[in-house]
């Protein structure tokens, strides 16, 4: 019987891609996401992905899907964002709970949701995809960096609870990643600025680079475990120290 996996997230950037990149390896595809229309679009270009309208910050809707599932073998913990550059000193707390709510609580949503069944499966992935922001702290980071390193700690807490079943609880945290949305989301629809985040750099990740990572990590024998996959492109060396050209 062909496993299931469930992404999160997975209208755009590295959820559509991780979708795209875990059809082509023989999942059945559960992608989730509010924007139906973008998913319908996937799901008719891509066989093996079922589009599930999803919204994280919503238990109502998180339980619904759990239901629809006849199994579940993976769980791509995908879904989150940033939203401003301010510092703490001038935060919206507004910015804090959406990010808190999508990336950390939804996270928690979806595993409370979904946990049951990866054990059942005998063999259960759980993927969190963090960020180098869950790792290292920096300016301007604010409410991002603190729900990313919520995210970091709730996987290495799942990681000592569940010690003895039957489930791998994996990170990854991308560095840099040039995905069309995270970084206008970030500044708010401002696309110079989102731009500028990337300019010079040669060669920044891409949504597929990360979905090739969370695809290698959830595809190892059962007895192997990535505990943490820290990714950047070879031109970020921190979060501080990027070479431009």
């Amino acid at each position: 019987m062909r496993k299931t996996a469930v992404v999160t997230g997975a209208s755009s950037g590295i959820g559509a891609a991780t979708a795209r990149r875990l059809a082509a390896e023989g999942f059945d595809v559960v992608a989730g996401a509010r924007r139906r229309d973008r998913l319908d679009a996937l799901a008719a270009e891509v066989p093996g992905i079922r589009p599930v309208t999803l919204d994280v910050t919503s238990q109502e809707s998180v339980d619904e899907l759990a239901a629809s599932l006849d199994r579940c073998d993976v769980l791509v913990n995908n879904a989150g964002g940033a939203i401003g550059l301010e510092p703490v000193a001038g935060a919206d707390v507004a910015d804090w709970q959406r990010m808190y709510d999508v990336n950390v609580l939804g996270s928690l949503r979806m595993t409370r949701a979904l946990l049951p069944r990866l054990i059942e499966s005998g063999d259960g992935v759980l993927l969190m995809l963090t960020s180098v922001a869950g790792l290292v702290s920096y300016e301007g980071g604010g409410g991002y960096v603190a729900a990313k390193h919520a995210q970091s700690s709730m996987a290495e807490v799942l990681r000592l609870e569940l010690c003895g079943e039957p489930v791998r609880i994996v990170e990854v945290a991308p560095g840099m990643v040039h995905t069309e949305e995270f970084s206008l989301n970030r500044f708010r629809g401002d696309s110079a600025a989102a731009d500028h985040v990337y300019q010079g750099v040669p060669d920044p990740l891409s949504a597929g680079d990360v979905a090739d990572a969370i695809a290698w990590c959830v595809t190892r024998p059962a007895h192997v475990n990535i505990d943490r996959l820290v990714i950047r492109p070879r031109a970020q060396a921190a979060q501080h120290k990027v070479h431009r050209v």
